[in-house]
């Protein structure tokens, strides 16, 4: 199950409308597994799925730290600062977007894996390709950051959270 889909991703990514959601859905599930699974914690990250529907959606009586862990909120920092925390959704969209790019450069055919020669314009080198993947890998650890220091500044609403000071 995944906690994103097309229409999250395309709030932040201009992607193709061609590109079909089941397609999309294997690099946003790489990225749960394998990005965020990680970064949160197996424990935080088993604790959070508990509160989705199989849909993807958040159960109605999540609590409030898991959904604003989810779907972002502004809060007051230690020193009365406003932060304006974006949720889960732009750290799972580039993560997944990284996969993406890095993938579908290659395609497997009957004859082995083939770089696709695009009608009316030029595929990008794998050099290219490298530094959109970092690209975007980089994007997706800035919101990383963000979600770290919200899981620092609200430590407590969270039972498993291991994040040191």
């Amino acid at each position: 199950m995944n906690i994103i889909d097309q229409t999250t991703f395309q709030r932040f990514e201009d992607i193709s409308t061609n590109i079909k959601p089941e397609r999309l859905g294997v690099f946003i599930s790489k990225a749960q597994e394998l990005d965020l699974k990680p970064f949160l914690g197996y424990a935080l990250y088993y604790d959070l799925m508990q509160h989705f529907n199989n849909d993807g959606v958040l159960k109605t009586d999540t609590p409030q730290a898991y959904k604003d862990l989810v779907n972002g909120t502004e809060y007051l920092d230690k020193r009365g600062h406003i932060v304006l925390y974006q949720g889960l959704s732009p750290l799972l969209v580039y993560f997944a977007f990284a996969r993406f790019i890095e993938d579908d450069s290659v395609h497997y055919t009957a004859t082995g894996p083939v770089i696709k020669q695009r009608e009316g314009g030029n595929s990008l080198s794998a050099a290219e390709i490298a530094k959109l993947v970092e690209q975007q890998r980089s994007t997706a650890n800035a919101y990383a950051n963000e979600t770290e220091r919200f899981l620092r500044d609200h430590k407590k609403r969270f039972s498993v959270v291991d994040i040191q000071p």
